[in-house]
């Protein structure tokens, strides 16, 4: 769990994972303003804290590396911000442990519910362009590239070069790129989603820089793909986890 001012929804979302199934809860606290690590501490749930705010994306990784330490063989990522559905977890991760998948995305696209769920219809276009150009660059198919709900097997997150990767918000979409470039294998499930005041959302500002990284991503894999130019993020020398 990658979390940041989650303290009024850790305990929603926590109740509802599949406890008998999961092994370990990991929360890595981004520098919080609330309670959000008192609120962990509370619940049992091992918490790392960073005492500054190192973004999105570095939280991230802070998760994987804790995860891939503690031995996990399929490493799933829930907002504690309750907007996409902890239930989901046990069918995400039997979809890697069937060998079907390498990864799992939880898409807020398929089923058509997003905008019954409270997306906003500027972050829906937005989503629907951004998508279809990613679909086109990288050759793949998918629903959606921005969801926040994935799976993961332990060889996904021990040689992707997810160290060369940003710290922002972009490194979501730059890890799925990666993904593609080494030809591991994504699969998708639908997942009902919710937007309400206390589920984080960047805001029009920060989506509009994302909206730019998400293209000049798209744009790196071509022209590392076609042998242009060479970026880190598509190198298998690229600085993995594994080796921080």
């Amino acid at each position: 769990m990658p979390a940041y001012n989650a303290e009024k929804t850790l305990r929603q979302t926590y109740r509802e994972l599949p406890h008998e199934y999961v092994d370990e809860v990991i929360l890595v606290d981004d520098a919080s303003r609330d309670n959000t690590v008192k609120t962990a501490n509370e619940m049992g749930i091992k918490t790392i804290i960073h005492t500054e705010n190192k973004g999105y994306g570095a939280n991230q990784k802070t998760c994987y590396r804790t995860a891939l330490s503690l031995g996990a063989d399929v490493i799933v990522m829930v907002h504690p911000d309750y907007q996409y559905s902890p239930r989901l977890v046990t069918a995400m991760s039997s979809m890697i442990t069937s060998g079907h998948y390498d990864i799992v995305l939880g898409s807020r696209i398929l089923g058509g519910q997003a905008l019954k769920g409270g997306m906003p219809l500027y972050k829906y276009i937005a989503n629907r362009f951004l998508t279809a150009i990613e679909n086109i660059a990288l050759g793949v198919k998918l629903s959606e590239y921005h969801t926040g709900f994935r799976a993961f097997s332990r060889e996904v997150l021990e040689k992707l070069p997810l160290e060369e990767n940003s710290d922002d918000f972009v490194f979501d979409n730059e890890m799925l790129a990666q993904a593609v470039f080494f030809g591991f294998r994504i699969g998708e499930i639908s997942c009902p989603t919710r937007y309400f005041e206390d589920a984080s959302s960047i805001n029009f500002k920060r989506s509009v820089k994302y909206g730019f990284g998400v293209l000049a991503t798209s744009l790196k894999f071509l022209l590392h793909k076609f042998k242009v130019r060479e970026y880190l993020i598509f190198n298998p020398k690229g600085k993995r986890l594994v080796d921080a």
